[in-house]
């Protein structure tokens, strides 16, 4: 049997067929430069001997459920390569759709200056990255020095231009010195705590707690100190966006509204959840 089928059969042991597939055939694109032409003419078996070791390494490293992002150290966030690890979460197919809301209703071509942006809660930095490739004024915030350290070296590595800063949200106090922000945009920890037990364990088990739980006896935590801040932060009629909470949509659109904030819009993401929130400060 080929390097490229055992790997397949190892993992489909506890990943659907199909997904297993897809996962070996990253793996050999990524670490050994294998392309699927290459391996349909039998390439694999010309691994050498300290391949073949890293490639069994590997595979036992997702038989542990640990994301494949994770092992390989990288990811495709809206055609950016982004380097992760587990010091931060591993970006999402829907928020691309939320930086895709952002863009699609702020054309940067038509200002004369480009817009400002803070992405409150940055991790890998994916949300700030894809904005300033999209020439965005972007400023990124985290309270993880891990995730800070990340996000910037993705920043240098695809040569980008954003100033992150270390805060915590829950403990920030908007000066009036400062020149406010045309948007702020957040994916913060929305998961609750009890929510937990229903998760997969390649979540639970290796991306960081910090940026995906809050407690059960107030899931709006964080969003209700963005939206608080928000008021303080944004232009006259500037505009918050957040990744949400399914479960909490509607919740959320009530504690915006109590907040101050006027025009909320809720969207679905591509699997027909409610994702994204929208609301402009009066």
């Amino acid at each position: 049997m080929s390097h490229y089928h055992n790997v397949i059969q190892q993992l489909s042991a506890i990943y659907p067929k199909s997904e297993a597939t897809a996962m070996t055939r990253m793996l050999f694109e990524e670490r050994f430069g294998m392309s699927l032409t290459d391996l349909l003419l039998g390439k694999d078996s010309n691994l050498s001997e300290k391949e073949r070791t890293e490639l069994q390494i590997i595979v036992d490293r997702l038989l542990k459920n640990e994301p494949i992002q994770y092992v390989l150290g990288r990811t495709t966030f809206c055609g950016m390569n982004i380097s992760v690890a587990p010091g931060v979460l591993i970006p999402r197919p829907e928020t691309e759709e939320l930086v895709a809301w952002i863009t699609s209703d702020h054309e940067t071509t038509h200002h004369t200056s480009p817009l400002s942006i803070l992405d409150i809660g940055t991790g890998s930095g994916c949300i700030a990255l894809a904005l300033a490739d999209q020439g965005f004024k972007v400023e990124a915030w985290d309270i993880s020095d891990e995730a800070l350290d990340i996000a910037q070296k993705n920043a240098e590595r695809l040569q980008l231009s954003i100033h992150f800063k270390k805060e915590d949200i829950l403990h920030t106090d908007y000066s009036e010195t400062r020149t406010p922000y045309d948007i702020i945009v957040s994916n913060p920890p929305y998961i609750c705590q009890q929510e937990g037990a229903e998760m997969e364990r390649n979540v639970l088990d290796y991306e960081p707690h910090l940026a995906l739980f809050v407690p059960d006896n107030d899931p709006l935590l964080f969003y209700r100190a963005i939206a608080r801040f928000a008021q303080k932060a944004l232009n006259a009629d500037g505009a918050l966006y957040y990744e949400i909470n399914r479960a909490y949509s509607k919740e959320t659109a009530e504690m915006l509204k109590k907040e101050g904030f006027q025009k909320i819009e809720i969207r679905k993401d591509q699997f027909g959840n409610d994702r994204m929130i929208k609301a402009i400060r009066k």
